[in-house]
């Protein structure tokens, strides 16, 4: 029986990174093109942020050579970008086994989904069994820092909250009862994170990827936007 993996993998060197690192507000999901060879484009998905700020992050990264604005919807906007750097020039500076990374890419596994964030990825995978997923953690124990967020066997039924975790809906459901959503608001960010005992900006990147399971799990699947 396969399994379902959440995990975080903190590597700075992974595409895209910088991108979430200059503008954290936003949440940025992203996939891979691989039918240009060793260049695979970098297809993002970036909701929240400022627009301004999202392209002027994408010009200046230095794995993006360019990059353009596909389409809009609302506050989402999806963006092609064509790498700057070559698989070795973009990892070979943080990452020893490049040959064991190349690997994984034979794994029994399908890599659903990627959030990029300030320092690394998030992703959601699909494994054929626990070889196949021990495979894939212990590279990337060996290789970065690599943390567990969620695992359970793929015939189990989805957890509660459309796939949050359990500090994604303690966040939530804490900034809702506190009033942090309101108009206008009644506790803001710093407040509901005291209550939380956690940083303000720790609390942020939660309930942004928070948001972001919920708005994929919803609304994201109406995408192109319905005419009126």
């Amino acid at each position: 029986m396969g399994l379902i993996a959440e995990f975080q993998i903190d590597c700075d060197a992974l595409p895209l990174v910088s991108v979430a690192d200059a503008v954290p507000e936003a949440a940025i999901t992203l996939s891979l093109q691989y039918n240009h060879g060793r260049h695979p484009l970098f297809l993002a998905t970036v909701t929240g942020g400022s627009r301004e700020a999202i392209e002027r992050a994408l010009t200046e990264a230095a794995d993006v050579q360019t990059w353009t604005l596909i389409g809009t919807a609302g506050d989402t906007r999806r963006y092609q970008a064509v790498p700057a750097l070559s698989f070795e020039e973009q990892l070979g500076g943080a990452i020893d086994d490049l040959d064991g990374l190349e690997a994984l890419a034979t794994a029994d596994a399908i890599i659903e989904r990627i959030a990029v964030t300030p320092d690394g990825w998030t992703q959601i995978g699909w494994f054929a069994d626990r070889a196949a997923f021990t495979e894939f953690s212990t590279f990337w124990q060996q290789n970065a820092d690599f943390g567990l967020e969620r695992l359970t066997r793929d015939a189990e039924p989805k957890s509660p909250g459309n796939g949050l975790t359990d500090r994604q809906q303690e966040a939530l459901r804490t900034a809702y009862e506190m009033g942090h959503f309101e108009i206008p608001r009644r506790a803001s960010l710093d407040d509901v994170a005291a209550e939380l005992g956690i940083s303000a900006s720790s609390l942020s990147e939660r309930l942004r990827r928070a948001q972001t399971q919920l708005i994929q799990e919803t609304v994201a699947t109406l995408w192109p936007p319905l005419p009126d």
